[in-house]
């Protein structure tokens, strides 16, 4: 059996720790690394040593009893959130590790949330108890009040049944793992699985007990996400490991099939020493050899009749079908090669060229669309005597990597400029630049990055009708409750348009991120209907449909109000109680909102939500004034209209008007030459009727 075990935690909880552990004990490994001795086994590039953190998500494989475990390590600080979600995405269980001393973090909630977004089965393990100051039982009322009040803490609970004795001094011995083959459930968690199944429970009052039925009855409880085991020790002192890892084998199990044609998803690209492109995949059915030949990319749908809702970032490409190479089994940072690889495995092969992480491969079509984007902004600074072309291709490779860096190169002002979740982030980029490219960089003041939307519905046509082209198009465009990305329908009959052209139409909405009227900023929660349109047999031809599409879109957006949305924190703020005059006002200075407060002993919590711009330094003002006793959780809580729109636009000085990449003017021809018609006369001149589409 082959199962993907991912590790998470908010930063120093010790999950790197945790996962040296379990590595040394299955002999994955034969010298456990520790994080401050930056000899770390999953650690393994030169700036997580010397930094003594996890940025990039990384695999060990061990075999334990007759199951083959992938062990993903992923990033626990919030600047790396988008790795940690790439990660996530192939799991089959998780393990949260959880400090005994600090808690339930801010970055904790995150990843929870994100691992109910992917249905990812859930364990917790509380760390560090046998650290001064560690309290399991306030970790696990943290844990019912924040997260889920469905967990349940295994103490004492699986009971070997000839050697009671070992649950409380375990004998470890690395050449034979205890091995708990017979399993007494306590009485206390039997009560708790017979809760959560009724026919487990008549059979509880009755008396008929049997041990083999409730334990898979608690296997599929804790595959099905409702209930979620946790545990508890010390990853620094091997406290609590092997009886985690006997008890993780008993109640987890996965059932690929091999006998399907292959399919699998694509969660990280990176590029070797030599430069050449690696794609890491996790599959999910069938086998694939090398040579084989898997194809990714465009998602199989019927465009006519059915709604899709793709991020506005994405490229609708066509499907891609390219041969695999070679195919390579990583443990840390070595691999071995290998000619076939199965459902279950996580494997990277070169000969991929184009696949993007969340992309399906082979029969699998769906692409992952992630939660966790960038919300900040900042420009690249270079020597100018650098080619501009060099240093765009080397973060065009980051960009490969990282998809949410989202490298933009502004013609305009002869800018560059990434997208980032954090200042740590940079100083992280600045590091990788230096070290893979041999390139001195800095970066601009963090900016924040605006969307914009609409709000109400509206019609947009657009015409393009140069000497030997035409093209015309009318779409719907409607405002989406926030967050909702574009969504794109199609209405429009193929005895207006053909099947072909309308594709087209839909590939254009997605082809790139469209311009608001407000600021430039990136348009958003939109839904936007293909109504009808118009080609010409002999005069149509490429890019026609393109410029049509981009003209009808502008056009809509001149005719009603438009919106400025900016990202927002969910924020959880706890200081003692004499502060909670400070906080209450500096949350209405900062525009934010809150809820009652929380009034515990001696300390208030007070929950709200506010803007990334107001918030994003907050958390440095409370430590100053609390002395450092009180502290602050952020957690990105998508986006929302701007407190300050009016003085944003007017920083921005965005001229809709001079936006040479956008325009809502029609071109008409007229007598074999061309003729421009603005957006408010353009109606009057469209070729296809379009009153009945405004009732």
């Amino acid at each position: 059996m082959k199962k993907t075990i991912g590790v998470l935690a908010h930063v120093d909880a010790g999950k790197t720790t945790f996962s040296e552990q379990v590595l040394f004990h299955t002999h994955s490994i034969r010298n456990r690394g520790r994080v401050d001795h930056k000899d770390a086994f999953l650690d393994s590039h030169s700036i997580e040593k010397s930094r003594g953190i996890t940025v990039f998500s990384d695999q060990g494989i061990f075999e334990f009893k007759d199951s083959t475990y992938y062990l993903v390590d992923t990033p626990g600080h919030i600047d790396f959130s988008c790795e940690m979600e790439r990660a996530i995405q192939i799991m089959d269980y998780a393990i949260i590790i959880v400090s005994s001393v600090e808690g339930v973090q801010g970055h904790t909630k995150t990843v929870w949330k994100l691992l109910r977004k992917y249905n990812v089965s859930t364990m917790f393990f509380i760390n560090k108890l046998d650290r001064v100051g560690a309290d399991k039982d306030r970790v696990l009322k943290e844990i019912r009040r924040d997260l889920t009040k469905d967990v349940c803490y295994i103490e004492n609970n699986f009971v070997h049944s000839d050697h009671e004795e070992d649950r409380v001094n375990y004998v470890k011995d690395d050449n034979n793992l205890i091995n708990y083959d017979e399993f007494e459930l306590s009485e206390e968690l039997i009560e708790f699985i017979s809760e959560y199944d009724d026919e487990l429970l008549e059979k509880y009052l009755e008396g008929a007990y049997d041990c083999k039925l409730w334990i898979e009855t608690f296997k599929v409880l804790i595959k099905e996400n409702k209930v979620f085991p946790c545990f508890g020790g010390s990853a620094l002192q091997d406290a609590g490991i092997v009886e985690f890892l006997n008890v993780l084998d008993k109640l987890t199990y996965t059932d690929y099939n091999e006998n399907e044609e292959f399919s699998g998803r694509v969660y990280k690209i990176r590029h070797d020493e030599n430069g050449n492109r690696i794609t890491f995949i996790k599959g999910i059915t069938g086998t694939l050899k090398v040579r084989d030949e898997i194809s990714y990319g465009k998602e199989i749908q019927d465009i006519l009749n059915l709604d899709v809702e793709i991020n506005n970032t994405e490229t609708n490409q066509g499907e891609t079908r390219e041969k695999v190479s070679s195919i390579r089994i990583y443990n840390g940072s070595k691999f071995k090669a290998v000619d076939k690889v199965c459902a279950g495995d996580l494997f990277a092969v070169s000969g991929i060229s184009k696949a993007i992480a969340g992309d399906g491969v082979g029969t699998l079509k769906e692409k992952t669309h992630y939660e966790m984007i960038p919300t900040l902004m900042s420009k690249i600074i270079f020597d100018k005597g650098c080619n501009v072309r060099e240093v765009l291709g080397y973060f065009k490779i980051l960009e490969a990597e990282d998809p949410a860096l989202n490298i933009i190169w502004n013609e305009a002002l002869q800018e560059m400029h990434v997208h980032i979740m954090g200042k740590i982030q940079l100083e992280i980029l600045k590091d990788v630049v230096e070290e893979r490219f041999n390139l001195k960089i800095e970066f601009g003041p963090c900016q924040i990055l605006y969307k914009e939307t609409i709000a109400e519905k509206t019609i947009g046509c657009g015409h393009f009708e140069p000497l030997r082209h035409y093209a015309e198009v009318h779409l719907k465009i409607e405002p989406l409750h926030r967050n909702s990305g574009i969504v794109f329908e199609n209405k429009c009959h193929a005895d207006n348009l053909t099947v072909g052209h309308q594709n087209l139409v839909r590939t254009h909405i997605f082809e790139r991120e469209h311009h608001g009227l407000l600021t430039g900023s990136c348009l958003t929660d939109i839904k936007v209907t293909l109504l009808t349109g118009r080609a010409h047999n002999k005069h149509t031809c490429g890019g026609d449909f393109r410029e049509a599409t981009f003209r009808a879109l502008r056009q809509g957006l001149e005719k009603v109000e438009n919106v400025l949305l900016e990202p927002y924190y969910k924020f959880t703020i706890e200081v003692s109680n004499e502060y909670i005059g400070r906080v209450l006002s500096d949350i209405q200075k900062l525009f934010g909102t809150f809820e009652p407060a929380q009034i515990e002993e001696d300390k208030v919590i007070i929950n709200g939500r506010g803007p990334v711009a107001t918030f994003m330094n907050y958390s440095t003002e409370v430590v100053a004034f609390t002395k450092g006793k009180g502290s602050i959780t952020l957690i990105y809580d998508g986006y929302d209209v701007c407190h300050n729109s009016e003085e944003v636009i007017e920083n921005k000085e965005y001229n809709k008007n001079a936006d040479i990449e956008y325009i809502s003017t029609s071109v008409f021809c007229s007598h074999g030459q061309g003729y421009l018609v603005t957006f408010d006369k353009a109606d009057a001149a469209m070729h296809c009727e379009i009153e009945m589409w405004e009732k």
